[in-house]
Parts: C-alpha cells; sequence; structure tokens
C-alpha cells in the first residue's frame, strides 16, 4: 500500500501517523495495491468543536474512494474515517465482478487541486479539482456518486458521448442533466 499523510494547520506526529496507517491497513486486505492520500487538519475557527477533520482519497484499481469526518479528538476522527471507507469498499466489493470491472476502466487517479489567485471583480473559486472524465452509462456513474459519498458526479455518457451530471435529489432518488 502506498500511503501519504499530509498535515494541515497541524504538525503530524510520528505516534498519528502509525495510528492512521495501522488503522488505514485493514482496507488493504480487502483491496489490491490501493493508493492512500490522508490529510489530517485542524480547523482554526473556535466556534466549531469538532475541529479535528481527518479526509481520505484511495485510489484502486475501481473507483475512487472518498471520506470525511471531523470529531474533537484526531484519532476519534480517524477511527470515524475507516470505518466510512470501509462501508464503501463493502458496497464496491458487494457489486458484480462485471461493474467491478467497468468501474476500472471508468476512473483513473484525480489531480491534485490547484487554487486560483483571485481578482476584486471576479467571484472568489477557493478549491479546484481536475479529472479524468470516462465514459460510463447513467446507471455506473449514479454508482460512482454513491462511493464516493457526493451529491453530485459528472461523467462522459457512454451512449450519448456527451458530458452529463448524475446528481442526488432531496427525496432521495437520482436526476440526469443532459447538454441541449
Amino acid at each position: 500500500m502506498q500511503f501519504k499523510v499530509k498535515g494541515k494547520n497541524l504538525e503530524v506526529s510520528d505516534s498519528i501517523r502509525s495510528y492512521a496507517e495501522a488503522k488505514l491497513a485493514k482496507l488493504e486486505r480487502q483491496l489490491k495495491d490501493p493508493r492512500v492520500e490522508l490529510e489530517l487538519a485542524v480547523e482554526r475557527n473556535p466556534s466549531i468543536a469538532a475541529n479535528h477533520v481527518a479526509e481520505a482519497t484511495i485510489w484502486t484499481n475501481g473507483p475512487v474512494l472518498r471520506a470525511r469526518e471531523a470529531s474533537s479528538d484526531m484519532r476519534a476522527s480517524i477511527d470515524q474515517l475507516v470505518d466510512k471507507l470501509e462501508r464503501q469498499v463493502t458496497r464496491y466489493r458487494s457489486q458484480g465482478r462485471d461493474r467491478r470491472r467497468k468501474a476500472a476502466r471508468a476512473n483513473g487517479p484525480a489531480a491534485g487541486a490547484k487554487p486560483n489567485a483571485p481578482d476584486e471583480a471576479e467571484p472568489l473559486i477557493v478549491k479546484t479539482k481536475q479529472f479524468a472524465v470516462k465514459p460510463l452509462t447513467p446507471e455506473e456513474a449514479v454508482v460512482q456518486l454513491e462511493l464516493v459519498g457526493h451529491d453530485f458526479f459528472v461523467f462522459r455518457n457512454a451512449e450519448t458521448d456527451e458530458v452529463n451530471v448524475v446528481y442526488r435529489r432531496r427525496d432521495g432518488k437520482y436526476g440526469l442533466i443532459e447538454p441541449q
């Protein structure tokens, strides 16, 4: 397992690093050669009680798994994060073998985020993500949406070759946005 730990607003100690590595090693048994990037952060806003944040991205041969957890203790945040990732891995592994192969072709590692310098006349963009948009069916895109835990997912429709968006509606169902 390739393991990388970053700290934001804190210096990552060896004990926290080894604790996180031991906890995330549980996932290695279920995934083949995962690449794990863990970002640990401390929110500086004093009104936020859950200010210790653990965020992980795992690149597998299949989908990219992401999770974020926050609590008042870094070890508790890591524990909650690993629990969430284990649920995602279980969901991913419970899919049929064909779906996993299609998902493996659909995703590649996402590039790191790079901040943009704001102009006074333009709205402030605080984070930019770049990723490969690979062909998927809308049903496969919904599976990816569930695995990453976001509210929307951008993909190239394998049937129309257009860029589409699937999103989670307030009623729990899914919507599809297609260009005209």
